[in-house]
């Protein structure tokens, strides 16, 4: 086992990865005198991702963490606060709960104005990591202290949640920079594409987007079966919480201006649509031989069955505990794997009692909608989100007056255009990505590691192969890591005002946030009710109380 659970934490596709692929984490930026001081709430995987980036590839630092569970909590500050095993930490350096650091920090601010000596510094910026239906009550109780923040994706689980966000920081954008966790906008990949399409024009105007998120079977099974996002009454529809930074991308592509400083409206989608089900992770799909077992380790199929906990979480088949293994998943089934010393056999008698766990009629559903249970039945569980669900979005043509004579045609880049996304659990690619963009004298073929090129006009094919900063988001946990503390370092250090950081550094609007989130409920309104979504009357019935288009 490594020595330190320091790496990517999430599905980085290594099954899948080419050999001799390499990868080349960013430099960080020079540190300013006084660096952008980061407060993390959540110690779970998200947020061992920010802190572990937060110190590769930027120029802050870590120095507070909220964080309920012990193990967690302290062995976090020893990774990422104070790592010299002879000093303790310092004052406000952890918290059980993110409300005690806000009284905490109330009273600080109070000791500091009264002009008390040895009080320590504040922070200058949040990463909200909880559970994504906490993000709502997190975000808005920091608000009133006047913090940057960038809160991990979703944004929240209702549209209402979403939109008290939006109340709750929109007051605060003169000052303060705002981001949410939409990782695959700040990719190598992914920016690359962007230029090639927005800018460069690589192909012409867009036509048609087919984007498909491959989830991977067994990550779905450990994610959305077993699982935090398992249940949308307990989270909130796979859409939302696997998918919603996939329709953040489409619209980026086919709505946003092509610069973020760039007065140009967005070109807003006409209609949307959606189909999907749960359609293999039910009880009617379990084997027979399996009987009445709803937990692995007693059941017959377990040996031969691709969903065994054991040889998902125990083998050196996937990324379990044979193979080394300490990071995603395994932090996430044994949260103190790290505490075994990397001795396998020591740590596999807690992992098989972890995996042995279950419930049954008898066990309350608090108590079971609280906890996730790794070694149960993927045909037996409480899951009921979608396994596979395809949107589709169209847009309308829509000139702006006055800009034809930049453009080939009349329609000045805004013309009839379609994006198709699919998001699918049941394939071998983990999250790997790939998307067919089709243009008016081209099209692209991108599959978040290499892009390709074909000219119509020409018959030239050109290949690019944008660096790869990390396995975690292709680079993109880097990228959003880096820079939402440069626009926080340029805020705090340089005297530029929040607006230019938030558009230089983070290049998304608080109403792209909200525009994207929106799409997703829209599309789970058309999904449920099997119908088409009319955008602008969706949106003034829905959200049009707030000044977003």
């Amino acid at each position: 086992m490594a020595p330190r659970n320091t790496q990517d934490e999430g599905p980085a596709d290594l099954e899948n990865e080419p050999a001799g692929t390499e990868v080349r984490p960013p430099t960080p930026p020079p540190l300013s005198a006084k660096p952008p001081r980061i407060l993390i709430i959540g110690a779970g995987s998200r947020g061992r991702v920010y802190g572990r980036c937060t110190l590769q590839s930027s120029n802050g630092v870590v120095v507070t963490v909220c964080e309920p569970d012990v193990y967690k909590r302290e062995e976090y500050v020893r990774t990422f606060i104070c790592t010299d095993p002879k000093k303790s930490p310092p004052e406000g350096s952890s918290f059980v709960d993110w409300r005690n650091f806000i009284e905490w920090e109330v009273r600080r601010r109070q000791r500091e104005a009264s002009g008390e000596r040895g009080v320590p510094e504040g922070v200058d910026a949040a990463f909200v990591c909880v559970r994504d239906e906490m993000h709502h009550d997190v975000v808005v109780a920091l608000a009133p202290l006047d913090l940057h923040i960038m809160c991990e994706k979703p944004l929240a689980t209702t549209l209402s949640d979403c939109v008290g966000i939006y109340r709750a920081v929109a007051p605060l954008q003169p000052t303060k920079v705002f981001s949410v966790g939409h990782v695959l906008r700040y990719s190598p990949h992914n920016m690359l594409l962007r230029k090639l399409l927005l800018e460069d024009q690589a192909i012409g105007e867009i036509v048609s987007i087919v984007h498909t998120e491959p989830v991977g079977f067994w990550h779905f099974a450990h994610s959305y079966v077993r699982g935090n996002w398992r249940k949308e009454s307990t989270t909130a529809p796979s859409l939302l919480t696997k998918s919603c930074h996939d329709i953040d991308i489409i619209l980026w592509l086919l709505c946003s201006p092509t610069h973020p400083e760039s007065d140009e409206p967005p070109h807003i989608p006409s209609e949307v649509a959606s189909s999907g089900s749960l359609q293999f992770f039910k009880k009617g799909r379990k084997p027979k031989i399996a009987g009445d077992a709803t937990n692995c380790l007693s059941c017959e199929a377990e040996p031969s069955c691709m969903y065994s906990s054991k040889r998902v979480y125990e083998s050196g088949r996937h990324q379990g505990l044979e193979t080394g293994n300490i990071r995603w998943p395994m932090s996430v089934v044994l949260p103190d794997i790290e505490s075994f010393g990397g001795d396998i056999e020591k740590a596999r008698p807690e992992l098989i009692r972890r995996l042995g766990e279950n419930y049954d009629a008898s066990t309350p559903q608090s108590e079971i909608d609280a906890r996730n249970w790794f070694g149960r039945c993927v045909f037996e569980s409480d899951n009921d989100v979608c396994d596979e669900q395809v949107v589709t979005i169209k847009w309308d043509e829509d000139p702006l007056p006055g800009a034809r004579d930049a453009y080939a045609d009349s329609l000045g880049s805004r013309g009839a255009k379609q994006a198709t996304f699919h998001m699918i659990a049941q394939t071998k690619r983990q999250c790997h990505r790939f998307t067919y963009v089709y243009g008016t004298t081209g099209e692209i073929y991108a599959d978040s590691r290499t892009i390709t090129v074909e000219d119509f006009q020409t018959g030239a094919q050109q290949s690019y192969r944008p660096k790869l900063e990390s396995l975690g988001h292709g680079g993109g946990d880097h990228g959003i890591t880096r820079q939402f503390i440069l626009a926080v370092d340029r805020v705090k250090n340089h005297g530029w005002a929040a607006p230019r950081a938030q558009r230089e550094f983070i290049g998304c609007s608080l109403e792209e946030i909200i525009r994207s989130h929106a799409m997703v409920f829209a599309a789970e309104e058309a999904r449920v009710g099997r119908k088409y979504v009319g955008w602008k009357s969706w949106w003034d019935e829905k959200v049009g109380a707030i000044s977003v288009p």
